[in-house]
Parts: structure tokens; sequence; C-alpha cells
């Protein structure tokens, strides 16, 4: 694609230079007349065009999109269901019991076939460094390619508007060695730990007992709700809020007292806890490693 891109930009920057060399003569160069004229524009103008971009569309639907845009099922070792929320990215492992938010991770190198849709509003998939974007659509699945050549954090954003929080709808894509990926996939589809007591135990208590359990999931509770991301492991994750802010114990702290205040019009509200209260359940979610 950049070698074609590059002959015709060629192309066009030669006859530019050419017609600013010849500006003050009166015509055409080879000792051009009406019919070298009408070459020219046939041939540069119409013909090589025409061919240079039916060479690349062929090359592009024949060898390119066939084998990264939606590989089939058998042809990857790995498959990951992403759904797209407001405004949150629900990735599952299927195979395992394996839920994470806004964080993929993928072993280093292998091809990883990618399966998305969406739980409201059209979403747009895009992981820019890894392959193009694909639209999650209601009640449709569409299917992509990611390999990762070299270890690191890939950052993929939502591209299709889908309300008011849409520009901090994003997410990382975290490539690792195998062994490393799958020490962490294993963690992940363990349930929750049990803190052995204290401010842990504690916050666990009153996590249940308040509406954050009605919103969000964390596996081997009674905590099932489905409105907000799973958070069976979140301390594992390098961001809250979708890359809004870093999963830090302080911005944790700030963003339960207000979440309107990092992300206005999400769906969390501020529940009023006491500051002994918040500071007990912000020891529960640092144990959910």
């Amino acid at each position: 694609m950049l070698g074609g891109a590059a002959f015709g930009f060629g192309v066009v920057v030669s006859l530019l230079f050419l017609g600013w060399v010849r500006r003050n003569r009166e015509h055409l160069p080879f000792g051009g007349g009406d019919r070298v004229a009408t070459g020219l524009i046939v041939g540069l103008g119409i013909a090589v065009p025409v061919v240079v971009l039916s060479l690349l569309f062929v090359w592009a639907d024949v060898f390119v999109l066939k084998s990264t845009a939606a590989p089939k099922k058998g042809s990857t070792r790995l498959t990951i269901r992403v759904i797209g929320h407001q405004w949150f990215w629900e990735v599952r492992y299927p195979g395992t019991r394996a839920v994470s938010a806004n964080e993929i991770h993928i072993p280093v190198g292998d091809r990883v076939r990618v399966v998305g849709t969406t739980d409201d509003v059209i979403h747009s998939f895009w992981v820019p460094a890894l392959n193009r974007k694909i639209d999650l659509i209601p009640d449709h699945r569409n299917v992509e390619l990611l390999q990762a050549d070299r270890a690191g954090v890939y950052r993929g954003q939502c591209a299709e508007f889908c309300g008011l929080q849409h520009a901090n709808m994003a997410l990382y894509v975290v490539a690792e060695p195998r062994a490393r990926f799958e020490a962490w996939l294993r963690n992940m589809a363990g349930p929750a730990r049990v803190p052995p007591g204290g401010a842990g135990g504690l916050g666990r208590r009153l996590f249940l007992a308040e509406a954050c359990s009605g919103c969000h999931t964390i596996r081997g509770t009674a905590a099932a709700g489905k409105v907000g991301p799973d958070l069976t492991h979140l301390r594992t994750r390098l961001t809250l809020g979708a890359l809004t802010i870093p999963n830090t114990r302080a911005y944790l702290r700030a963003w339960i007292r207000d979440p309107q205040h990092f992300k206005p019009g999400n769906r969390m509200p501020a529940l009023g806890l006491s500051d002994s209260d918040l500071d007990a359940v912000v020891a529960y979610l640092e144990t959910l490693t």
C-alpha cells in the first residue's frame, strides 16, 4: 500500500514539477501537440490510476483483509469476546471464567481472534497499532485479528460516538510473554480473595450492603450487578474509568467519593459514604488482586 501510494504521489509531483519548469513555454514537452496532451491525460490521468488502484484493491482484498480482518475460528490459538457498554469495555475469555474491563491481555506473537458486540448503542473497537477498527453493533458479531509482535501496552479507543463520555471510553491491550499471560489468565479466572478481617472485612460487608453490589459483580460474593464493570480483580488493572484516571488508592478513593467529577454523566452515583466507611470500602477493593 505504501509503495502504491508513493508511486502515485511521485507521478503527480513529477507532473507538477514539469509544469513549473516549463511554465513560460507554450507547448507540451516531447514535441507535444494535441495528440500528446490527450495521451498524457488518458495515460497518466486515467489509465495509470485505474491500474495502480485496481492492483492495490486486489492485494488488500485477497492477501490482507482475508488474513487479518476476520480470521476463521481455528486459525488462531485464542479467542476473546469484547462487549461495548456506555462507557466501558467488558472483556471475556471463552472457555474460562476470566473477565476483565478496559484491559485486554494477549500473548506476544500469537494471532488472537476478537469477537466484538455491544450491550447498548453502536461502539467502534479500535487499537490503531494492531489493526483496523470494527463496529460493535447490537445483536451482531464482528470479528478481527489482533497480533502484537513486541511486548508492550497498546492504547485503543472507541471510534464511534456513543454518548456523553465517548471520549473517555478507551482501553489498553497488554501484550506479554506467554508464561506471564497464562499466569494472568489463571488469576483472572479465579474468584475474589476473602480479606482476613479488619478494614478489608468491614469494607466487604459495606460493599455487599450498599448499592455497589447492585451494579458490580465480584465473583465469589453475592455481588452480581451488570451495570458497571466486573471488579473481581480490580487491583490488577492499570487504570480506572476506562483509562480516565490511574488505578491508585488515592484516585480510587476520590472516584468512589465523587465519580461524576472525573467522568460526568457516567452511571455511578456518589454514595455519600462517611470517611471511615469510604476508607473501609477502598481497603476491601485494594485486596481484589
